[in-house]
C-alpha cells in the first residue's frame, strides 16, 4: 500500500494509494480532489478498491454474512468511488447489493428492508466538494466504532486483504421508494403546517421535500436542486450561513417552521416560526419532553456538547426520565442508546437517534423532522417558538474550534483533562465557582456550582479542538467561563487560532 503518491504520475494510475489520516474514529473520510483544485488527493480509486477488499476481509473476520448494502451520495465522483469500493468487496467474496443514489439513512433502512447486516455508504456528508468517505457497519442499526476502524486501517495499510471466491453484484431497485413510503405512511397531519425545507443542494433534496409533502406538509423548497458544487453554502444544519438563509425564508413566507438537512440526510436543523434558529440539543430536549409524556421512565442519551438542561429539566424529572451524557459522535451515541435501551439519543450536531417504537435506532434527519411535526400536532395551540420558550432558560456558546493538528490534538486534550481534574481535586475555583463534577468520557466536561459547564474535547473529524460553554445565569457568565478555558488553552502552544470566538 502506498501512502506517498503524487497525482498525474504513472504509479498514481497504477498502484493503490491511501493516506492513514482518512481513517477516523467511526468512519473514513479523504480529500479525493476535483478539477481545478491544487490540493493533493489523499486517496485514489485503487485505494478505494483496497478499502473495499479490507472491509470485505473484516466482514469475514467478524463472522458476518458475506453480503452488504451499498449506496452513494450526489457528487460528481461518488458513483465511481462506490463502484471501486464494490470491486474490492466482491474481490473479498462479498455479495454487493447496490441501492444507487441514497441518503445514509436510506442505506441503513435497506439493511432492514433487504435483511442484510452490513452496510457501506459512500458519502462525505456536508464536507465541501472534493471530499469523499464511507460510513460502515456490520450490525444494524449500528455503525463502526474505534475498534472496527482500527482493525480496518491495519488490514488496508498492511495489505492484509484476502481475496475469496463467491463475490457478486445485485442492483437493488425500488429501495428509495420503499424508504419514502415507510416514512410518509407513518404520519398524516391534520394540522396545517407550512415548512421551509432547506437541503443546501445536497442529496436530501431528492428525498425530504417529497416525503414531507406526502405527510401533508405545505413545503416551501429551498435549495433542493441537486448540485454537488454546493453553490450557496455547504449543506450543514450547524452552518450559520445555511440557518440564516432559512431564517430569512421563514420570515418572508410566514412559515411555521424551517427544517434543514445535511448532505447525506442523517441530520436535521430547525428554525422556529419567528426565524430564530434552535440548536439541536434544545430541539432534542423539546422532543424528549414530548416523548416522555407517552413513555414514562424513558432513558435518553445525549452527547457531551449538549445542554445541561437535560439533567435538571422539571418535565423529564416529573416523568421519571434519566439522561446520560456520552461521547460525541454519531456512532457512539447510536451504540450507547442501543446498549441502554434508551428511547432516543441526541447530538448537538443534529443527529437524532429515535429508537423503537419511534424509529429503528439509526440517525435519520427525516425521521427527526417527522417527530417534530408530530410534536406540533399534539400541541395544536402552540407554535415551535412557544415550545422552545417553555424550556428553562440557559445561555450557550456556539461550537468553537481552535486549530490543533490530528497528530497532536489527543495528547493536548489529555493534558487539559489532567489540568481540570487537578483543579477539581484541589478545590481551585474557575470563574469564581467551585468545580463540582468532571466528566472525562470524551475530553473534559466540567460542571460548576449553579449548573454552568464547559467542554474541551478533540474533534473526531477535523484537526481541531471543540469548545462549548453554557450557563443558566447570563451571557456574561458564558464569556467568563470561556475566558477561563482560553487561559488554560494558552498553556499549550500546539493550539492555534479559533474559527470563531465569543
Amino acid at each position: 500500500m502506498r501512502t506517498d503518491l503524487q497525482p498525474n504520475t504513472w504509479d498514481y494510475e497504477t498502484e493503490a494509494f491511501v493516506t492513514p489520516t482518512g481513517f477516523r474514529e467511526y468512519d473514513a473520510r479523504w480529500w479525493f480532489g476535483h478539477p481545478g483544485s491544487d490540493k493533493p488527493p489523499q486517496i485514489n480509486l485503487y485505494g478505494i478498491q483496497a478499502l473495499g477488499l479490507g472491509l470485505g476481509t473484516l466482514i469475514h473476520e467478524l463472522g458476518k454474512e458475506p453480503k452488504i448494502v451499498t449506496g452513494h451520495d450526489f457528487r460528481s465522483y461518488s458513483l465511481s468511488v462506490k463502484q471501486a469500493l464494490e470491486v474490492g468487496l466482491m474481490q473479498a467474496g462479498i455479495e454487493v447489493h447496490d441501492i444507487g443514489l441514497a441518503l445514509s439513512p436510506t442505506a441503513y433502512f435497506a439493511q432492514f428492508h433487504l435483511d442484510i447486516e452490513s452496510v457501506a455508504m459512500v458519502t462525505a456528508s456536508h464536507n465541501s466538494n472534493g471530499w469523499t468517505g464511507v460510513k460502515m457497519g456490520v450490525e444494524r442499526p449500528l455503525t463502526f466504532g474505534p475498534k472496527e476502524m482500527t482493525r480496518l486501517k491495519e488490514i488496508v495499510l498492511n495489505d492484509e486483504g484476502v481475496a475469496r471466491p463467491g463475490g457478486g453484484y445485485v442492483r437493488e431497485m425500488g429501495v428509495a421508494e420503499a424508504y419514502k413510503a415507510e416514512l410518509s405512511d407513518s404520519l398524516s397531519l391534520k394540522r396545517k403546517i407550512k415548512a421551509v425545507v432547506a437541503c443546501g443542494n445536497g442529496t436530501a433534496g431528492a428525498f425530504a421535500p417529497q416525503v414531507l409533502e406526502a405527510m401533508g406538509v405545505e413545503v416551501i423548497a429551498m435549495d433542493c436542486e441537486l448540485d454537488h458544487t454546493f453553490p450557496k453554502y455547504n449543506p450543514n444544519p450547524e452552518d450559520m450561513k445555511m440557518l440564516h438563509a432559512m431564517s430569512a425564508r421563514v420570515k418572508e413566507t410566514g412559515a411555521d417552521i424551517g427544517l434543514a438537512f445535511d448532505g447525506d440526510g442523517d441530520r436535521c436543523g430547525v428554525v422556529d416560526n419567528t426565524g430564530e434558529e434552535i440548536f439541536a440539543d434544545k430541539v432534542g430536549l423539546m422532543l424528549a419532553r414530548d416523548l416522555s409524556e407517552r413513555h414514562k421512565g424513558a432513558k435518553f442519551v445525549v452527547d457531551v456538547k449538549s445542554t445541561g438542561l437535560f439533567a435538571i429539566d422539571p418535565v423529564l424529572k416529573a416523568n421519571g426520565c434519566e439522561t446520560e451524557y456520552w461521547k460525541t459522535g454519531h456512532s457512539y451515541i447510536k451504540r450507547r442508546a442501543n446498549e441502554l435501551g434508551a428511547l432516543a439519543g441526541f447530538e448537538k450536531s443534529g443527529h437524532f437517534f429515535l429508537q423503537p417504537p419511534v424509529g429503528r435506532g439509526y440517525d435519520d434527519g427525516i425521521v427527526a423532522a417527522r417527530c417534530i411535526l408530530e410534536m406540533l400536532e399534539r400541541n395544536p395551540g402552540k407554535t415551535v417558538a412557544d415550545l422552545k420558550n417553555d424550556l428553562p432558560v440557559s445561555y450557550g456558546s456556539p461550537t468553537m474550534s481552535p486549530a490543533c493538528s490530528d497528530e497532536e490534538k489527543y495528547d493536548v486534550v489529555d493534558r487539559i483533562v489532567a489540568a481540570f481534574q487537578k483543579r477539581h481535586a484541589d478545590g481551585v475555583q474557575l470563574a469564581g465557582r467551585t468545580i463540582i463534577d468532571v466528566n472525562t468520557v470524551n475530553g473534559v466536561r466540567f460542571t460548576l456550582e449553579g449548573g454552568a459547564w464547559g467542554l474541551v474535547r478533540a474533534s473526531s473529524n477535523t484537526p481541531n479542538l471543540v469548545i462549548v460553554v453554557e450557563s443558566p445565569d447570563s451571557k456574561d457568565d458564558v464569556k467568563a467561563i470561556f475566558a477561563a478555558i482560553k487561559d488554560e488553552l494558552a498553556q499549550h502552544p500546539e493550539i492555534g487560532a479559533f474559527d470563531q470566538e465569543l
